[in-house]
């Protein structure tokens, strides 16, 4: 590696694809201290990098100056003067394919994209003639693009780091709280992806009982709904209108155990080597987005004999006609018992 190696790394969205850049970029770091690196993405993704030393975040403007064709032009202009020597293109769509046509004609840039495996994954979310396999996992699907650019990379050796304070917010509130603390996170972009909300209900009622549990959403909506529940049940609070984003990360490493569906919390958490339990509704572990580290246990999954065309999409956004009550087929006690498993083998592992 030169002295002077400055890669510029390109992940625009979405949060929990940019989530998962987190466990490549240290093993990069940890394997090639001297790197620099400029990562370029939204402004509100900037706290999931502060860990790293040897990084720069770099706002996109998608809204302002970034915007369309002659935004992606403003952006190559001024990423240009960052003497970069290599691009590592972890998006790999139409603005990204821009910036790269006014990189290469610079001719100044190695750069490589990620191979994102679209025919694989139509092949597996088909109705019909479903090659129903798994595919590569998007980390590693990141950290090839890395290895063609001479960074080779062994996600076998990365390491966590370690958990930051409390929000000054929450320190005293929990102030002798003995109960273990458990995450929920409910909702997703798409509703193929959502746990109906009555069970939910019902699984945060049970757990109010014994644990301390902490609601993580985003948008009016979603805060609302949170915010019935945090009303409703004692031992519940909504982070969602209250907490900064940067203050649920550093809440969810303090975590014993989080719940979300196939979305970004899932992968926050996991950042944090939190046991994350998910649940799957259209979509499958098999595409390759599952939570870092986490095992195939923790995936809860609709009954796949009774709903054959399951994934019906990469998204969560295609629900097959007589598949709106699918999610029925994973029912409360089976995520009750799930949490109780795990939160006893995380138990098991840190006693002395």
């Amino acid at each position: 590696m030169k002295q002077d190696a400055h890669l510029l790394v390109l992940r625009f969205s979405a949060l929990g694809d940019v989530a998962m850049t987190v466990p490549v970029l240290r093993v990069l770091f940890k394997t090639y201290p001297q790197l620099q690196v400029t990562l370029v993405s939204r402004p509100f993704t900037a706290p999931l990098f502060s860990e790293f030393k040897n990084l720069t975040f770099y706002p996109l403007a998608l809204n302002d100056r970034h915007r369309g064709m002659l935004g992606m032009y403003r952006l190559f202009k001024e990423l240009n003067t960052l003497n970069i020597t290599a691009v590592a293109d972890l998006h790999h769509v139409l603005r990204t394919n821009l910036l790269r046509g006014f990189f290469l004609a610079s001719g100044q840039f190695k750069w490589r994209s990620i191979h994102k495996g679209r025919k694989e994954k139509k092949a597996l979310t088909r109705p019909n003639n479903k090659q129903f396999q798994p595919l590569t996992p998007t980390v590693y699907r990141y950290a090839d693009v890395f290895r063609k650019l001479g960074y080779p990379l062994d996600l076998a050796t990365h390491d966590y780091p370690d958990t930051n304070s409390l929000p000054l917010k929450l320190q005293e509130m929990v102030f002798g709280n003995t109960r273990k603390w458990i995450g929920i996170a409910p909702f997703a972009t798409h509703p193929g992806k959502v746990y109906p909300l009555d069970l939910m209900q019902k699984i945060v009622g049970y757990l109010d009982k014994d644990y301390q549990v902490f609601l993580f959403g985003a948008g009016p909506k979603e805060t609302k709904q949170l915010e019935i529940w945090a009303k409703a049940f004692k031992q519940v609070y909504t982070t969602s209108g209250k907490l900064s984003f940067e203050e649920q990360l550093q809440l969810m490493g303090h975590l014993d155990l989080m719940v979300a569906m196939d979305s970004s919390n899932g992968h926050l958490a996991a950042n944090y080597n939190v046991p994350v339990i998910t649940i799957w509704g259209m979509t499958h572990p098999f595409a390759g987005f599952a939570p870092f580290g986490q095992k195939e246990q923790q995936q809860l999954l609709i009954d796949r004999e009774a709903f054959p065309k399951l994934p019906s999409s990469i998204y969560g956004n295609v629900i097959p006609l007589g598949y709106e009550k699918a999610f029925q087929t994973i029912r409360p006690e089976t995520v009750l018992q799930k949490i109780k498993e795990q939160l006893a083998a995380r138990h098991h592992r840190n006693s002395p």
